[in-house]
């Protein structure tokens, strides 16, 4: 439930009170985290300015009120090279298998990922154009309210590695014997990851399968969510060389400052260049003797 409803829902709008908020917002930090809290606040205080347009309640005791410091949030982290390889072996029986592979080779944002219809994916390209048309994806919405991307620069169309046109291919076929099965149960909504009867699947269903899936590949499932396989693209883009003008292109990011601040332990090369550029200044090779201990004058 949520925790505006659960501690507040039941108190009527004009009845709410500073005091209120101010005992709400500590209690809530004790579990939450910083900016957890601030989408409470911001939910709320826009409820109230709203009631406030309508002539419900003569103020804003929300406004009165201050954010207080919440939980550290859960630190991103991503998989080894090795232990994403594990992680997509052990995926080829999960109903996922597909959703993982593409969310590890193509970025996209499991919101993303949720949305699209087989009308969004091109297994086949068009091989014969000049250039070349690959086959892709259209990440154009996702399962956000409104149905729209994270930003305007998330609308993107992704080429597919040669994996994920496999698995995609393997996922469209599976999904058909889904369809046979349910009968009449079956809902055509054509969206290319759905449950077992076609209905759009929940995060709930993402988190259960993808932890299964780690736990299989020898993983503490509790340690590892799915939105870390976008991390694993940034961190295997980055060691492979890719600028990180390129991610944050690939990533759906307006600029390189968002890709800098929420993925900079991924981007270990961009940020280990400056060691390599001042060897290459000042001519240093691995065979250089190393310095001596300075010799102090006697006092």
């Amino acid at each position: 439930m949520c925790p505006l409803i659960s501690a507040l829902g039941a108190r009527k709008l004009r009845d709410l009170t500073a005091d209120n908020v101010d005992k709400w917002l500590p209690e809530k930090a004790k579990t939450l985290s910083t900016r957890t809290l601030q989408e409470l606040y911001s939910c709320l205080n826009r409820s109230i300015n709203r009631a406030m347009a309508r002539d419900k309640v003569k103020r804003n005791v929300v406004a009165l009120c201050s954010i207080p410091k919440g939980q550290p949030g859960r630190p991103s982290k991503s998989l080894t090279l090795d232990q994403a390889k594990v992680v997509l072996d052990a995926a080829q029986e999960s109903r996922l298998h597909a959703y993982i592979v593409l969310s590890l080779l193509t970025g996209a944002r499991t919101e993303e990922l949720r949305a699209p219809t087989w009308d969004h994916v091109d297994l086949d390209g068009r091989p014969d154009n000049d250039p070349p048309v690959p086959p892709s994806i259209q990440v154009w919405h996702s399962v956000r309210v409104g149905g729209d991307t994270k930003t305007r620069k998330s609308r993107r169309t992704l080429a597919l590695p040669v994996r994920c046109v496999g698995a995609t291919r393997h996922h469209r076929q599976f999904q058909e014997r889904d369809r046979e099965q349910a009968g009449p149960k079956w809902q055509n909504t054509g969206i290319v990851f759905a449950t077992s009867v076609g209905t759009a699947l929940d995060a709930a269903n993402v988190r259960r399968a993808f932890r299964a899936v780690a736990r299989k590949a020898g993983l503490n499932p509790r340690d590892w969510t799915p939105r870390e396989l976008r991390h694993n693209f940034v961190s295997l883009l980055s060691d492979s060389g890719v600028s990180i003008e390129a991610i944050a292109d690939l990533c759906g990011h307006a600029g390189t400052t968002v890709t800098e601040k929420v993925y900079r332990h991924q981007l270990r090369p961009v940020l280990l260049n400056g060691a390599a550029a001042m060897d290459r200044i000042f001519n240093a090779t691995p065979d250089d003797p190393a310095p001596t201990k300075p010799t102090l004058p006697e006092a």
